[in-house]
């Protein structure tokens, strides 16, 4: 079992560290483009009002009931919280009117971003002090948890739905009592099951902001970086990668950090472009991949991370070999230059991707070049290693030619490449869908470490074992394959009684 003093560690180092901690969840400086770092601004300044408003309504609640506390006062914590929240309205005018800007293509100075990316960390790191320090004011003498809650009603759930209702959670938010932390977190899950990903991640960041101390805390990190990872826009993808970050940086011996890992390099390859686009996501991808193989030899999930690193290498290989087959064509087609900018391609994908798909159509355009610069030897070498390792390939006919040509020897085919295929090519319609949409096809789970993407009341999920053990899991609880599904409840309802047979 994950040990509770990781969790006192957290709730002594929680204050000192909220400033840094809210300059990493911004992801890095410069992260995305401009248009997804101001939307990772915007949603973090939304939340922050929202979680704000609600400390403030439940202050103000309290001083009705007792008038010792002056919330007029400048200094009040409410007068405070008020503030805090106004500046975040504040900001959030800013970013928006930036963003007109940039969608209209107005003249505006990059450094404006930046700016504006220093403020809104530096109000987070505030809030989240404030947060800390208001939770003892906060604090209820006695625990309403599982007490029926009177329903109050409010024109909108602190900002976020429409008129008229219940204010469900605003004293889940707003007040501090023992037992609430359990509850925050059961309600969050729903609401994120629910695909109400804002609301379950402000309960959940009540939790971290309010409960240094609970069992829940661990658990409440990963699951907002879930909650980004499942909602899934671009500047969602970016806040999960900063939020998984963040997380393996507290427990980077969990049992649960392997799948960490790879859930970061997901949200990578999920931004992956077609080979010809940016290949900077590509490349993270790979980084975290190789850092889960390394770092993780005995994981469960191993085959997993080795499949998904294949399928990125073949996007930085097909990169690599776009940009080759450039300079090739320049060369060898138009007799313009470019031999050396196309061997150095070529030879970086056999040197880095040596499992890439189209590694035959490398082999025999790097031979060529050096035809063309009268290394036969070195091009002999190249021709051959089509001919033994890709007896399957087109080009075998032409490198055996060459071979015939130069003088070379032909070797026979390897034994043990003989079933290796040529690399598929995409049929003409989902050529037409990944060129129109820009996708290249990857394999990844939608799903989230604790969180499923489509939930189902019958199955048993790692969130749901999280919460009736109390806040904690088991290494051998975690299921063995990549899913968050420990148990299938309706499967094992529907399965036919078993009789004894009579001797």
């Amino acid at each position: 079992m994950f040990s509770r003093k990781v969790v006192g560690l957290i709730s002594v180092f929680t204050i000192i560290l909220a400033a840094s901690l809210a300059v990493s969840a911004q992801g890095k400086p410069g992260d995305g483009s401009e248009t997804q770092r101001l939307d990772v601004m915007s949603d973090k300044l939304e939340r922050m009002r929202r979680s704000l408003e609600g400390v403030a309504s439940a202050l103000k609640a309290e001083a009705k009931d007792d008038t010792s506390k002056d919330i007029k006062s400048p200094e009040s914590f409410y007068a405070r919280a008020m503030g805090m929240a106004e500046e975040a309205k504040r900001l959030s005018k800013d970013v928006n009117n930036l963003s007109g800007k940039v969608e209209r293509g107005d003249q505006h100075e990059k450094s404006d971003v930046d700016s504006l990316e220093q403020a809104v960390a530096e109000l987070q790191a505030r809030v989240e002090k404030f947060q800390s320090e208001t939770a003892e004011a906060r604090a209820l003498p006695d625990t309403p948890v599982g007490k029926p809650r009177e329903k109050k009603k409010k024109k909108k759930f602190l900002g976020i739905f429409g008129k008229g209702g219940n204010d469900e959670y605003e004293d889940l938010i707003g007040s501090v009592s023992p037992g609430r932390d359990k509850e925050l977190f059961i309600v969050a899950t729903r609401e994120v099951r629910k695909k109400n990903y804002d609301v379950g991640r402000l309960l959940y960041q009540t939790i971290i902001s309010t409960y240094p101390d609970s069992p829940y805390l661990p658990m409440s990190k990963l699951a907002v970086a879930d909650s980004f990872f499942l909602e899934g826009s671009s500047s969602n993808l970016i806040q999960a990668i900063a939020s998984y970050q963040d997380w393996l940086t507290f427990f980077p011996t969990h049992p649960l950090s392997d799948r960490v890992v790879l859930k970061i390099a997901e949200a990578e390859m999920r931004q992956i472009g077609l080979p010809d686009r940016d290949a900077t996501r590509a490349k993270r991808a790979e980084i975290k991949l190789k850092a889960l193989i390394g770092q993780y030899p005995n994981s469960t999930i191993l085959d997993e991370a080795k499949k998904r690193l294949e399928e990125v290498q073949d996007n930085l290989g097909l990169h690599n070999l776009y940009i080759a087959n450039y300079y090739y064509n320049q060369s060898v087609d138009q007799k313009k230059g470019g031999l050396k900018g196309a061997q150095s391609r070529y030879r970086e994908i056999i040197d880095k991707y040596p499992e890439f798909c189209f590694m035959d159509e490398v082999l025999f355009k790097l031979a060529v070049t050096y035809q063309l610069e009268e290394e036969t030897d070195q091009a002999a070498r190249y021709f051959q290693r089509i001919v033994s390792d890709y007896p399957n390939s087109e080009y075998v006919k032409k490198a055996t030619e060459q071979l015939q040509l130069i003088g070379a020897t032909i070797p026979s085919a390897n034994p043990e490449r003989t079933r290796i295929e040529p690399c598929a090519q995409p049929g003409f319609f989902s050529n037409f869908k990944n060129q129109l949409f820009g996708i290249y096809p990857m394999t990844i789970d939608d799903s989230g470490v604790l969180i499923s993407d489509h939930f189902d009341k019958g199955k048993f999920e790692l969130i749901d074992q999280i919460i009736e053990n109390q806040g904690e899991l088991n290494s051998n609880q975690i299921p063995k394959a990549l899913t968050t599904v420990i148990s299938d409840r309706s499967a094992q309802a529907n399965a036919a009684p078993v009789t004894a047979t009579p001797k």
